[in-house]
């Protein structure tokens, strides 16, 4: 059982190398399953709306919902997020060479979201890459014990990582 996380700094860093990786690991022929997230700024207002794909290239799910400039509740859509845990489940297989998960947010810390998906890979034997932030980052040690490995926040440090783990020859 592998799983590898990344920890990014900035906002929104942690989605563009992990979107950035996976683009890179699907020209290459790895079977993929998972999601990646896209932040796209909303000009009239401080938040960005949130979009996640579901690999290898499958259905796009908004989920971030817009509550307004002077909201400061969470602003994910728990619906929307769930249909695309729906979607990753559909796909993946133990013919899946890499499960990877945007983060692990406040819904996988509370036991939701994609908790049972990446227990589900790890039983198939799929090496787990996820992205964490350091709001979650307890929740996630407890959840994962002591198999989580954390890679430097580079693509060309995660492509090493997925070479090894998922036991492939990737183009450097």
């Amino acid at each position: 059982m592998t799983i590898g996380f990344v920890m990014a700094e900035g906002r929104g860093a942690t989605d563009i190398i992990l979107s950035q990786l996976a683009a890179r690991l699907a020209m290459q022929g790895v079977r993929l399953a998972g999601v990646v997230q896209t932040n796209t700024d909303r000009p009239q207002d401080h938040h960005c709306d949130m979009d996640v794909q579901v690999l290898p290239a499958g259905e796009v799910f908004r989920i971030s919902q817009a509550l307004g400039a002077g909201s400061r509740g969470c602003r994910l859509n728990p619906d929307a997020l769930e249909r695309a845990v729906i979607g990753v489940e559909a796909v993946l297989d133990a013919q899946t060479d890499l499960l990877i998960i945007n983060k692990f947010g406040k819904h996988e810390a509370e036991g939701r979201g994609f908790r049972e998906t990446i227990a589900r890979a790890l039983e198939l034997d799929v090496p787990v890459l996820m992205g964490v932030n350091g709001l979650n980052l307890a929740a996630f040690q407890e959840f994962a014990g002591d198999l989580p490995v954390q890679i430097p926040a580079t693509v060309a440090d995660l492509e090493r990582w997925v070479s090894e783990s998922c036991k492939l020859a990737l183009a450097g």
